[in-house]
């Protein structure tokens, strides 16, 4: 008979050999994706046979089975579903397609206790009768005809684990493969349930795990039991009673609040044959530990005297045993106790050494010939979820004004669930226990993963900022990658100092300092690059061991929430990046004025910065950097290199559409040489493409958001109005989308609003200065309250030496502009803001040095 087989674990794997022997045809295998390339046992096994595999994350969208998945599903013509143990909701389309229908195990005897968790509820409600049944799929919950049913007795003593082992795998196994053979046979019954004894139960949470001692002592007994290992029944000794410290067996002392967090995570059944493989890893505990007279689960590998050799000899031995599962030192150190290690060796041999895929609902569009998958939801704690309320916004392609697509709009309990798993993931996750070096490795993982990602990132950026794809190739998301790669690189070279002191004689001393991480961060950035700015500050805010929550701008948050996809792929601990889609009204301000964020890293502008800062300073006097607006001068002298000038000149103003914070706000072109160069430049704008960013010649793409458009117009009506001489541009252009032509003004003087006021758009402002007048020129152009970047282009040294000096911003461009580099430090005087991003100075925006003194 040809069958398809849908499903996962070693239990699958099992039913799926056994079907084999017994000369079934499976014509394919369904079953749930590789996690960090390791693939599940049962579709491992059906390719080492050559079988068709599909790994599927979901089989349906909004309610309705995939076209593709159910095209794929049908052209293999199986006959017959087998579902063994399966995770994911198979559609009916999938279920109703064979012509002998689909049949499923489910470890209870049915009607009752349906539901998940229904061994759990065998115990817990005292059965004396366990076992399973293998029944008809509908579409009910756990409600199709029955075809075989298989009984046991439940010990007063058994587990979950036990009545697992001992019947329930053994004997389900078994009982597939006879259920197959009696459909071959056309002996299947069909008996329809029962609804007299039918019960159903959820899954057992922690929360409703607490045990009710107004009860006969078996029902307690069976009550603990029945929740196991996994949630655990709980109770509370008295109202009074604190409890501050708890001590495990293993002799371990944790604070009593952290007791509960492991919960979450499930501790494993061992079948058969990982029971095997445990006492084989035993064996090899026992030679590496020769001291310790018989190994425990509680044996704690470095209290027992391993040294870092034994480490890698253990690890070593293992990936031996375990025909070279991919194990690392660090997986020792995380697991030192022999249970907790064979719990995770177990884990990494199934592929499920994660807590769980990361269920991901995409935004496909089929854009740039290729098809781009774009989350949409928050990111809080490594999953993707809505926001309170299912608020939503709309975010806007600017190339046509259409919607892109609803996204997630955080709300301020949104924004304390971030920050909670941000701070457990500093605190107690694995991300404060992993060695620096090991960090570093996970931001390159994550840097190669932007890379292999880059043309759909490069792709995303131009459908939701706007951004020319050329441009976002190599900017957006080139330097973006390339950030990351300089900020892993520093991770394990942040070091402390030893200072010489005053000894306290007849004493002496030592004092060193630490850099230590700050703890959570909040990380709020702008429209214009959307991932390159967050790359910036994100890059080195993880390099320094912390943890972060992200506001992207409402109007372009796309990018990063593919950036979160890409932190869970690169094996980024959940809670070490949150992402948090919203207005700054709400999520900026909860996060500058919560009590548990310890920084903000902000780019935006000055009016918006300068309340940030009071807010970070009423609520727990937070660190904060602050990169805000600029007007920055470049002054071209009559003796540079004219050519350059006018190409760089170009570049200062419209590069990113002048939607580039540094961009040249004005520039003073010497007397002499001012009309050739307003005739050269109007001459190239008229030159330049605008068009849709996506086509390869555009050099012009639409203006971020339509608020922006109107504030461009609005800009140089207010020049025309001054009598500023509008050379050329000024409207919109007369198409759908936000574009804006490139501007020209000349005959701008001092005083005038656009020669004070940023546009932040593609509007270059010139004036004059008298030939040789260099001081002058100098005052006017430090005669502002930002001071960002600046430029001068001359060809004599000692004039840019002199002019760089004078200056008074945080980048002075000589000969050439927008030359930014990931190792070289990035930051505003003046208003334009304080810290930097970018080069080593950037770490200390995000650490806080500790001084030590010993007296000895």
């Amino acid at each position: 008979m040809k069958i398809a087989v849908i499903g996962q674990s070693l239990f699958g794997q099992e039913v799926y050999c056994h079907l084999r022997k017994e000369g079934h045809e499976v014509v394919g295998v369904f079953t749930v994706p590789d996690k960090d390339g390791k693939a599940d046992p049962l579709g491992l096994e059906a390719e080492k046979d050559g079988v068709p595999v599909f790994k599927y994350s979901r089989w349906r969208a909004k309610g309705q089975a995939l076209p593709d998945v159910v095209a794929k599903y049908q052209a293999l013509g199986a006959e017959l579903n087998v579902l063994p143990f399966c995770s994911q909701f198979i559609p009916m389309e999938i279920i109703s397609a064979p012509r002998h229908g689909s049949i499923i195990y489910h470890p209870s005897l049915l009607p009752r206790h349906r539901g998940a968790s229904a061994i759990n509820w065998t115990l817990i409600h005292g059965d004396k009768k366990g076992g399973f049944s293998i029944f008809w799929a509908d579409d009910g919950l756990d409600t199709g005809d029955l075809l075989l049913q298989k009984e046991c007795e439940v010990l007063p003593d058994d587990t979950v684990s036990t009545l697992y082992n001992r019947f329930l795998f053994p004997e389900g196994i078994k009982g597939m493969v006879q259920a197959v053979r009696l459909i071959a046979e056309g002996k299947a019954p069909r008996l329809p349930q029962p609804e007299e004894g039918a019960t159903y139960e959820g899954i057992q949470k922690k929360e409703t795990a607490k045990i009710n001692w107004d009860q006969p002592a078996e029902a307690i007994h069976n009550w603990i039991r029945g929740n196991d290992k996994v949630p655990g029944a709980w109770t509370e000794a008295c109202e009074q009673l604190l409890v501050k410290n708890i001590q495990l067996e293993d002799g371990k002392m944790i604070l009593a609040s952290n007791f509960f967090k492991g919960a979450a995570s499930s501790v494993l059944e061992l079948t058969e044959a990982e029971l095997v493989t445990a006492e084989a890893v035993r064996s090899v505990w026992q030679r590496i530990l020769p001291k310790v007279l018989e190994v425990e689960d509680s044996t704690d590998f470095f209290k027992s005297g391993a040294a870092s050799v034994d480490v890698v000899r253990l690890v070593e031995e293992v990936k031996e045993l375990c025909d070279g599962l991919e194990l690392e030192n660090e997986d020792v150190y995380m697991a030192s106790t022999f249970g907790d290690f064979i719990q995770l060796l177990v884990r990494k041999l199934r592929g499920d050494d994660e807590e769980g895929e990361c269920s991901i609902d995409y935004v496909e569009m089929a854009v740039n010939k290729r098809t781009v998958r774009m989350p949409h939801q928050l990111f809080i704690g490594g999953e993707f979820v809505d926001a309170e309320g299912a608020k939503t916004s709309e975010t806007i392609n600017p190339t046509d004004g259409s919607v892109i697509c609803q996204v997630s709009l955080a709300q301020v309990t949104d924004v304390d669930k971030a920050v909670a798993a941000a701070k457990d993931a500093f605190e107690n996750g694995r991300w404060g226990k992993i060695s620096a070096r090991d960090r570093g490795r996970l931001m390159y993982r994550l840097a190669d993963l932007m890379e292999q990602h880059q043309e759909e990132l490069a792709t995303i950026e131009a459908l939701d900022a706007g951004a020319v794809y050329t441009l976002a190739l190599k900017t957006h998301v080139g330097m973006s990658i390339q950030t990351f790669r300089y900020f892993a690189g520093w991770c394990d070279k942040i070091q402390g100092s030893t200072i010489p002191i005053n000894q306290a004689r007849p004493n002496r001393n030592l004092t060193l300092t630490r850099k230590e991480p700050v703890g959570v961060c909040g990380i709020i950035i702008p429209w214009n690059y959307p991932l390159m700015m967050l790359s910036w500050k994100t890059a080195a805010c993880l390099a320094a061991g912390n943890t972060v929550v992200i506001k992207p701008a409402q109007v372009t948050p796309l990018t990063a929430l593919k950036f979160a996809e890409l932190t869970l792929k690169a094996g980024i601990p959940k809670g070490v990046v949150n992402v948090l889609p919203g207005s700054g009204s709400l999520v900026g301000q909860r996060l500058s004025d919560h009590p548990d964020v310890r920084k903000i890293g902000f780019t935006g502008s000055t009016e918006v910065g300068k309340h940030i800062m009071k807010s970070c300073a009423i609520s727990n006097v937070k660190k904060v950097s602050l990169e805000l607006g600029g007007k920055s001068p470049l002054i071209i002298f009559a003796d540079c290199d004219l050519n350059k000038a006018v190409q760089m000149g170009m570049s200062s103003v419209f590069f990113n559409k002048g939607e580039n914070c540094i961009a040249a706000g004005r520039l003073f072109v010497e007397d002499s040489i001012h009309d050739e160069f307003v005739r050269r430049v109007v001459e190239e704008v008229r030159k330049m493409k605008v068009g849709n960013p996506l086509d390869r010649d555009t050099d012009h793409g639409p203006q971020n958001h339509h608020a922006h458009l109107v504030k461009l117009m609005e800009y140089c009506q207010h020049g025309v109005k001054e009598g500023a001489t509008l050379v050329c541009g000024g409207n919109q252009v007369p198409r759908p989308g936000f574009f804006f032509e490139p501007t020209v003004f000349t005959d701008v003087e001092d005083h005038m609003f656009i020669a004070k006021e940023e546009s932040f758009g593609p509007v270059m402002i010139i004036s004059r200065f008298a030939d040789g007048d260099l001081d002058a020129v100098l005052s006017r152009a430090n005669a502002t309250e930002f001071g960002l970047a600046s430029g001068v282009f001359t060809r004599d040294i000692n004039k840019a030496l002199y002019v760089s000096d004078k200056l008074q911003a945080g980048t002075v461009f000589v000969n050439t502009y927008n030359k930014t580099d990931v190792a070289a430090p990035f930051g505003g005087f003046k208003q334009s803001g304080f810290g930097k991003d970018l080069g080593e100075a950037a770490l200390n925006e995000y650490l806080r040095v500790k001084t030590v003194t010993f007296e000895y």
